[in-house]
């Protein structure tokens, strides 16, 4: 869950940054992370890859819900099944019939 929100918050800062690239001229200076560095870069590659940055997070986000959903279909059915066996042993339990009974000394 953490991952997918995770992946979100990355979309939302990727079309920011589209947004900004959209606002710059052609002729004005683009750069782009390469580790701890900014290098000097073309606007169309920079639009291009973070157009990509941004599919593979929505596929991802995508993705990830899917299982998160499958993961709480799967608890229900779990907790559905620990349900009636709880309510199975409360109605099959009959006071002084269950556990082990005293030695006689």
């Amino acid at each position: 869950m953490m991952q997918k929100q995770q992946l979100e918050v990355e979309k939302v800062e990727t079309d920011r940054a589209l947004e900004e690239l959209k606002k710059a001229g052609p002729d004005d200076t683009v750069y782009k992370n390469a580790g701890s560095v900014l290098i000097k870069a073309k606007k169309e590659e920079v639009v291009k890859e973070l157009e990509e940055k941004k599919e593979l997070s929505s596929t991802r986000v995508m993705v990830l819900g899917k299982q998160e959903a499958r993961v709480k279909e799967n608890l229900k059915e779990v907790e559905t099944k620990i349900n009636e066996m709880v309510r199975g042993m409360q109605g099959g339990a009959q006071p002084g019939g269950a556990g082990p009974k005293p030695k006689a000394e």
